[in-house]
């Protein structure tokens, strides 16, 4: 965001700054780690940890896309996609021809079976996530003292507990709140989505976090009355109803583009949602892909042979594969982390990030969660720099050739 000089339009989006970012156990709530807060993430990535609501995200890049420009037009089908001309076509006859066809349309992409030719179906992993966003005053309307704790935070809160866990934080300037929740799928195979209603979320994570809100002298046993509450369960509560999505995956392909078509985002690497950086992956994506080509036209001249687009599209492929890859395979540990059952090694886990040095820039740590090094390299990294740089290699060696 730095690079397009849209990082003042996504703070005034809602994009809420992080004080805190917490796992929990289960049982009880208690914290197992904290990553500290917004100076020492300016001081080891370099900027701040914001969380945005999705779609405030893609409204400030729409209005920048189209003060620049860009024609976007919206509830068209693609029903072929041509690799070798290259055009699509729409499900209404209309043929679109261009230079350069970018499919970044999802897991179940066509762009993709036109590029591979052949078609991939997803794979179910056996996880389902149930999604949605609360307003605040509806929780306010609780009442309820250890959830308004979280509230006053204004950090992410992750709960890890056996083959589940939870994901509560802010948006929209914390006027409202996203709750994601992890469980076993229990769709029919080839059914992707599904309304649920709050008892159902309520019934995967009951017992979940209970939190003493009082004691009170017990006159005839002489001992003390201990109030609970439950606290994820009463977050749960405030949500009528809510989509659950099964949460699919694809093996790694083995090339991203034919010709003058490429592939971007969830339709070339889709990732698990086990360290939320899907949509980042693919912004970067596109970052990488309007660097490149926008280097190759402005290098054309009369006096020079045109490139072909493909060979830059090849650059691309070289540049982002190993880097998705990394970040595909460190959600897929992440999902281990999470969903430990109870037992010798979930104690082990929790030994390992509780002894976290984050004062130790170069730290490293089993779980990637906790590995200093691991997190300064998937946000740290300056995609648009090393795009520019190997852009510059790729060009003086084609020359030479």
């Amino acid at each position: 965001m730095d690079y397009y000089g849209l990082v003042e339009k996504v703070i005034a989006a809602g994009a809420v700054e992080l004080q805190t970012n917490c796992i929990s156990h289960y049982w009880d709530g208690s914290i197992i780690a904290n990553r500290p807060g917004p100076e020492w993430s300016k001081k080891v990535f370099g900027h701040s940890h914001y969380v945005l609501h999705r779609s405030d995200y893609h409204r400030v890049l729409y209005e920048e896309a189209c003060r620049l420009g860009a024609n976007i037009r919206l509830d068209c089908e693609v029903t072929q996609v041509n690799c070798r001309v290259p055009y699509l076509a729409l499900s209404t006859g209309e043929k679109l021809h261009a230079s350069v066809i970018i499919g970044a349309d999802g897991l179940r992409s066509i762009v993709r079976d036109a590029v591979l030719g052949r078609h991939i179906d997803p794979e179910e992993t056996g996880d389902l996530a149930f999604r949605g966003t609360i307003p605040l005053e509806l929780i306010e309307d609780l009442k309820d003292p250890a959830v308004q704790c979280l509230l006053d935070e204004t950090g992410q809160r992750l709960w890890l507990g056996p083959f589940h866990h939870a994901v509560f934080y802010p948006v929209r300037n914390k006027t409202e709140w996203n709750l994601v929740l992890a469980s076993p799928d229990d769709l029919p195979g080839g059914t992707f989505t599904s309304e649920c209603a709050a008892h159902e979320m309520q019934s995967q994570f009951r017992g979940w976090d209970p939190r003493s809100v009082s004691t009170s002298p017990e006159q005839k046993s002489g001992f003390d009355t201990v109030l609970y509450t439950l606290r994820l369960t009463a977050i749960i509560s405030r949500v009528k109803t809510v989509l659950k999505w099964k949460i699919c995956h694809m093996k790694e392909l083995d090339k991203w583009f034919e010709d003058s078509v490429a592939l971007l985002g969830d339709s070339c690497h889709p990732s698990l949602p086990y360290q939320a950086q899907g949509a980042a992956m693919a912004v970067e994506d596109g970052a990488v892909l309007g660097v490149l080509l926008g280097m190759l036209s402005r290098s054309l001249s009369p006096s020079k042979p045109q490139a072909p687009s493909s060979a830059v599209l090849g650059l691309y492929e070289s540049l982002r594969k190993q880097r998705t890859s990394v970040n595909v395979q460190g959600a897929i540990q992440n999902r281990e982390l999470y969903h430990m059952p109870d037992g010798p090694e979930r104690e082990a886990r929790d030994a390992a990030l509780m002894a976290v040095d984050w004062d130790d820039a170069n730290g490293h740590c089993k779980w990637i969660w906790g590995d200093i090094g691991y997190q300064k390299d998937l946000l740290a990294f300056d995609v648009v720099k090393e795009a520019r740089k190997q852009f510059h290699i790729w060009q003086k060696k084609t020359c030479n050739s």
